[in-house]
């Protein structure tokens, strides 16, 4: 890349499953990247194949204290984004969000970079409208337990908007739905590392609800495809723009499908649905596809077979 073209991008969360994708990518487009993470939930192994790269940089840092660097974009990811991590220190996750939220946008007002706040689907709460689109308000429970999380995110895009109006800040944000692929931590608890990794191991395969609940996936490569076309699009697309894969799967087709292509002998059993889980969860992708002309491109097998070698790695290591 000529040197008037490449930027220092700061990705905030760069170690974890999403971050450590887009710091690669990035370095692979050939910029400067500088990778900030206070290793609660995003390893070292993520990036650790980065490190002889001379163009990133790796900061041991948590974005609830402001953080004083020169760059020309900033990514902010950092926040536990699976409910065993987020609530396993709820008060955390509202500070990483919220005061998180606050310093960079700082950052960015100071030294005037363009700036993505990686908010979730999990603003729509337990969604009354579906598909959701981007202008569906949401039925949050704001005191629940996944509220840390759900009502952090809101507030960060609160923030992110009020900063865009008030000094004209350039925004980007992103609501992202359930995404998947290799680097996912095997104790994260979200579904598809569960299923995997009780299906690799002969366990039973552990459904909450009765399994007729439906999610979508999208494949890792495939978001950070949607997260980079929104950071380069036009000052006036600033989100917020749904991101994930509008093909709908029930949990128990999800559980079979991963059975067969592990090839694994484990039964399914049944458990209560935790408090506020959401019963239907996929998105309206007309935003992305229209603005960023964006559309995912792995189909779930697919996908699903590159995650399962990656565990497979895991296990046998």
């Amino acid at each position: 890349m000529p040197i008037f073209q490449r930027k220092r991008i700061l990705v905030t969360g760069g170690a974890g499953f999403l971050g450590s994708h887009l710091c690669e990518r990035l370095l692979n487009q050939g910029h400067d990247v500088l990778c900030v993470d206070n290793f609660f939930t995003g390893p070292r192994d993520n990036i650790v194949h980065l490190i002889g790269n001379p163009r990133f940089e790796l900061m041991r840092h948590d974005v609830t204290f402001p953080l004083y660097v020169e760059v020309d974009e900033i990514y902010n990811l950092a926040c536990p984004a699976s409910p065993i991590h987020y609530q396993q220190d709820s008060v955390q996750t509202t500070k990483t969000s919220v005061h998180g939220a606050i310093n960079m946008l700082g950052l960015a007002k100071r030294v005037k970079a363009r700036i993505f706040q990686a908010s979730t689907s999990e603003v729509y709460g337990d969604p009354e409208v579906h598909p959701q689109t981007e202008n569906y308000l949401g039925n949050v429970n704001p005191i629940g337990p996944r509220a840390c999380y759900d009502e952090g995110k809101r507030c960060a895009e609160t923030l992110f908007f009020d900063y865009h109006r008030q000094y004209g800040l350039d925004i980007r944000v992103a609501r992202i739905f359930n995404t998947y692929g290799p680097r996912m931590q095997p104790d994260d608890g979200r579904v598809v590392s569960n299923f995997i990794m009780q299906a690799l191991q002969g366990e039973p395969i552990t459904i909450y609800g009765d399994g007729q609940q439906t999610r979508s996936f999208c494949y890792v490569d495939d978001l950070i495809d949607g997260v980079l076309r929104l950071m380069a699009a036009p000052g006036g697309v600033t989100g917020p723009i749904n991101l994930g894969n509008p093909h709908e799967f029930t949990i128990k087709a999800l559980a079979q499908k991963i059975i067969a292509l592990t090839g694994s002998k484990s039964e399914i059993i049944y458990k209560n649905l935790p408090t506020d889980d959401p019963l239907q969860r996929c998105p309206d992708i007309s935003l992305a596809h229209d603005k960023l002309d964006w559309q995912p491109a792995t189909s779930l097998d697919d996908g699903l077979v590159r995650t399962i070698t990656y565990f497979e790695t895991l296990i046998s290591a």
